[in-house]
């Protein structure tokens, strides 16, 4: 029988998000631990990570780098896949370390009182370009690790079998995507109409990176979750505003906007 991917926290005493990274991952450590002095803190990236332009090594040494200020802090790193993401590093989880990990699409993570839905995935508007570039290489299902610069399979999907499973296991408070729901800014990403001069299927692939997540959102909301907060980045700025109790945060590339802690009502 399938499980929810869950994903407990129980140490940390604080949940961060950061807008995209496209690979600073040491900057993004050094920003959390030393500049800003965060302990006992989870960091979510929001997608657009960097994983897949380079060979798994490249990615394990990175750990290796910041483990020991990650650890000395006791703060813990957890990536939701962008468009600028080999899929395979998320589904087949080759990145799981007790202070830095993967998500798969569609794993609950559980921290300071919040349950949080990570879906991610979205739409290169530049995909005409990436796949013309020399670096660009067809898929090898043999090494699915193999660095590339675009992949195919890059899109959110909507999938209900796991909403499904979800519904039963949890109360969903706190969403984290890549991209947003279409009645959220941005309402076109910049340069897109341009690219969609060469690219006829763009609009259409857009629009429905969109319905994916307002799928997302009227399922949650249809099926009683306690949705207050959700939080995405892929467009590089930032914008917040509440909708219908729900308060929406657009995360510019690496900011960081910290969950409030539920408050516990004494009985």
């Amino acid at each position: 029988m399938k499980k929810v991917n869950t994903y407990e926290f129980p140490q940390a005493k604080g949940v961060v998000v950061s807008g995209d990274i496209h690979g600073d991952f040491t900057q993004l450590v050094y920003k959390c631990c030393v500049q800003y002095g965060m302990t006992d803190t989870l960091i979510v990236v929001a997608g657009d990570c960097g994983f897949g332009f380079e060979r798994p090594g490249y990615y394990e040494a990175l750990y290796n780098k910041c483990s020991k200020r990650l650890s000395k802090a006791n703060n813990w790193l957890a990536f939701i896949r962008g468009n600028h993401d080999n899929p395979a590093y998320f589904n087949l989880q080759p990145i799981r370390h007790k202070r830095w990990m993967t998500l798969p699409d569609y794993s609950v993570v559980e921290a300071c009182g919040h349950t949080i839905l990570c879906v991610g995935g979205a739409t290169s508007i530049d995909r005409l370009w990436r796949i013309s570039d020399k670096e660009y290489h067809l898929p090898n299902p043999n090494d699915p690790l193999a660095p590339n610069v675009y992949w195919r399979d890059e899109s959110p999907f909507f999938d209900k079998e796991k909403l499904a499973m979800i519904d039963e296991a949890c109360a969903i408070d706190t969403i984290i995507t890549h991209t947003s729901p279409s009645f959220c800014e941005l309402s076109s990403h910049q340069g897109l109409h341009n690219w969609a001069m060469r690219d006829e299927d763009l609009l259409d692939d857009v629009n429905h990176e969109r319905k994916v997540m307002d799928s997302l959102y009227t399922h949650l909301r249809e099926r009683g979750h306690p949705l207050c907060r959700w939080y995405y980045a892929h467009f590089h700025q930032s914008w917040h505003t509440e909708i219908d109790g729900v308060l929406f945060n657009m995360l510019d590339i690496m900011e960081l906007k910290e969950l409030p802690t539920p408050l516990v009502l004494s009985s």
